[in-house]
């Protein structure tokens, strides 16, 4: 025969079961979510600026939501073989990319063919970093030039010589050279490089006129004194280099534009599961750690809820259509 035991429980005993009850109806997120290894895809190489922020990331996000988080390389095709793996996972919160937003804002306008749609294949979660941009000036260009409008007057008398290298063809900053190029009528060859470096050296070493690049590429060169930063293309100036003016304060409102590496997941991600990776995102890149590592490749905290993130992609698309079409590049694959 089974003993029965009538068992009440203290006043006190209740209120712990009613705290541990609560307790874990409200667990954070973290706690709810972990199952796994999930996986980060970087469309770059190891040791770039995106795969800088995707490995801290990844630590960062450890048992949030996924046991743990590995990063994996797919460099080709201009990040789009990245884009191509997010497309085929699940859209369970284990597999996100992280990227600059030019793949969803500026690829439209300049691929002809291109394999996905940005606003209805991927899941934006939110920007975890930006990266502000400056136009430089290296020995080529005499050094009385110390501004914007000093450059163009020399542009303008040299038009042999008068040219802007970027870190590749269909770039954000390729197409901030053609922002420049129209709002300052000013005729510039653009030289496409692979990567900021090939192009930074390029400047210093007399070969092109000027640069246009991620600010913090420049800072250990400006402390150096080879090359000088003319222009912020930033509504603001720079933490980086506080000391150089933006285009707009020195007449050219136009040229302004960012460099957001950003967090995305699968298509059909559900919103609540994307909302709360924002929020581990967000609060990942403000721990002091994290933020210096970032900051000396040249990135800046800054956070977006999910729809927020999507709205402004759509915004930036249509704002560089116009800009790409008018510069009249393309690109067929």
């Amino acid at each position: 025969m089974t003993k029965t035991t009538n068992f009440r429980p203290s006043r006190r005993h209740a209120l712990g079961l009613a705290a541990g009850a609560l307790a874990a109806s409200t667990l954070p997120a973290p706690a709810q979510l972990v199952r796994g290894v999930g996986r980060i895809i970087v469309g770059f190489p190891a040791g770039g600026p995106t795969d800088t922020l995707a490995r801290r990331l990844a630590e960062s996000l450890r048992g949030s939501v996924a046991e743990s988080f590995v990063v994996e390389n797919r460099p080709g095709a201009s990040a789009r073989l990245a884009i191509a793996a997010l497309m085929e996972a699940a859209p369970d919160g284990r597999t996100m990319l992280v990227s600059p937003d030019a793949m969803f804002t500026i690829y439209p306008s300049v691929y002809k063919r291109l394999a996905y749609n940005p606003a209805t294949d991927i899941t934006p979660v939110t920007p975890a970093t930006y990266a502000t941009f400056a136009l430089a000036v290296g020995p080529m260009v005499p050094a009385e030039v110390r501004d914007v409008a000093g450059f163009i007057t020399w542009a303008k008398a040299n038009p042999d010589k008068a040219a802007f290298g970027s870190p590749a063809a269909g770039s954000t900053p390729h197409f901030m050279g053609e922002l420049l190029i129209a709002s300052a009528g000013v005729q510039l060859r653009h030289v496409p490089y692979r990567g900021s470096t090939p192009a930074i050296q390029d400047l210093i070493g007399g070969h092109v006129a000027s640069t246009i690049t991620p600010i913090g590429d420049y800072v250990p060169h400006v402390a150096a004194g080879v090359l000088r930063v003319i222009g912020v293309a930033d509504r603001e100036r720079s933490a980086f280099l506080p000391n150089t003016p933006t285009f707009a304060e020195q007449g050219f409102a136009q040229v302004v534009g960012r460099d957001t590496f950003g967090c995305f997941m699968p298509k059909g991600a559900p919103a609540d599961l994307a909302a709360r990776i924002a929020g581990f995102v967000a609060e990942a890149v403000k721990v002091p750690a994290t933020r210096d590592t970032l900051r000396a490749v040249g990135q800046e905290p800054f956070s977006l809820t999910p729809p927020e993130y999507a709205a402004n992609l759509e915004r930036a698309r249509a704002n560089w259509a116009p800009i790409v079409k008018a510069s009249g590049f393309s690109l067929d694959d």
